[in-house]
């Protein structure tokens, strides 16, 4: 048996809703003069950071759109010892994205090996002529400033291998360097004894040096002056006798 439906109750329901609706407080984000608060990974528009760029062109050939022009040439660097070989390497001439053909799918930002391309929450860089949203490099790289700091990692999680591969060589250099020391501290200590064995003398010399000399008269009037007398007499010189003689 068919539920009895009362005529008009399909309106009662509509109307029901909007007067509740009516009722709650109303929420208006007051753009352009209050900037909403967008999330971190809000594709706004792209960033380029062309030091990591190495010219690849994985994110050209990856993008749906081609809307990513990349332009470069090669560069011979000279061998830095003698007799090694020249290399080449890719310098980046022009990158630009045209983000009138863009479709912000991130396909370029997830497929780039080196971390060149980022996301930015920006949106505002709207144009009159469809040909100004063609970004160059230059451009690109200003929206750098505006790319937000990655999420901080999970405690739990587990460690890079990037890192820990870093970790591994500064702990090896670190252990070189500590038994470097180590090999040179029995020398260091044959050093230093022979320096506390020379110390000694080398104060001797210095007390010396600062008691005051005394002058040569001083030094003949003290050795005139008779000393104390023994039991015995004193000797007489050969010198003395003829003096005697010729007072007699």
């Amino acid at each position: 048996m068919s539920r009895l439906s009362i005529p008009g109750s399909g309106l009662a329901k509509g109307l029901a809703v909007t007067l509740r609706t009516m009722t709650k407080k109303t929420v208006t984000e007051q753009y352009p003069d209050v900037q909403p608060e967008l999330p971190p990974r809000t594709r706004g528009v792209i960033g380029l950071f062309e030091e990591n760029c190495t010219v690849c062109m994985l994110c050209a050939r990856e993008c749906p759109d081609w809307c990513i022009y990349i332009d470069s040439h090669k560069e011979t660097i000279p061998a830095a010892a003698p007799g090694g070989r020249d290399r080449s390497r890719n310098v980046l001439d022009r990158f630009a994205i045209d983000f009138s053909l863009c479709m912000y799918c991130g396909i370029c930002i997830e497929v780039c090996p080196f971390d060149a391309l980022f996301w930015s929450p920006e949106f505002e860089y709207s144009e009159t002529d469809i040909r100004d949203l063609t970004h160059e490099r230059d451009k690109l790289r200003e929206w750098m400033w505006t790319v937000p700091a990655p999420p901080a990692l999970d405690p739990g999680a587990e460690e890079p291998k990037e890192l820990a591969a870093a970790r591994k060589t500064a702990d090896k250099l670190a252990a070189q360097q500590e038994s470097a020391r180590q090999e040179s501290a029995p020398h260091e200590t044959t050093r230093q004894r022979a320096a506390r064995v020379t110390e000694p003398h080398a104060d001797e010399q210095a007390r010396a040096a600062e008691q005051p000399t005394r002058p040569m008269g001083d030094s003949k009037q003290q050795t005139d002056q008779p000393g104390p007398t023994s039991g015995r007499s004193k000797p007489r010189t050969t010198g003395d006798e003829p003096d005697q003689e010729g007072r007699e």
